[in-house]
């Protein structure tokens, strides 16, 4: 139990000690706030158990979700390749053309 739990527990136990019987004498009379204690431990730890579960959910959830988002990207980006290529091939191809005809302005422009 988590200490969280416990503290809740153990503030139940003597609130409930408190209200069923206002003499303080309550430690006397420990069968019937024993039972009941039990009960809300009991049912703390359900409570701990669903909220355990539910957070490997969710994790499990976000993993496969990533991994799935992933493998779309790996997919994209794999059918994009051919087209980057090209696109780069075309980008150094004016590249070069662009270089040409500047140095054929200077060569021109100085009489090379």
């Amino acid at each position: 139990m988590t200490p969280f739990v416990q503290r809740i527990v153990l503030g139940l136990a003597v609130v409930m000690c408190l209200g069923l019987n206002s003499s303080l004498p309550c430690a006397a009379e420990t069968s019937k706030v024993g039972s009941t204690t039990k009960q809300v431990e009991s049912g703390a730890k359900q409570v701990g158990r669903g909220v355990e579960d539910t957070a490997k959910g969710v994790g499990n959830t976000v993993a496969e979700g990533a991994k799935a988002a992933g493998e779309e990207i790996q997919e994209a980006g794999k059918t994009a390749q051919p087209q980057v290529e090209d696109t780069w091939n075309k980008v150094k191809d004016g590249a070069e053309s662009a270089g040409a005809n500047v140095k054929n302005f200077f060569n021109k422009l100085f009489g090379k």
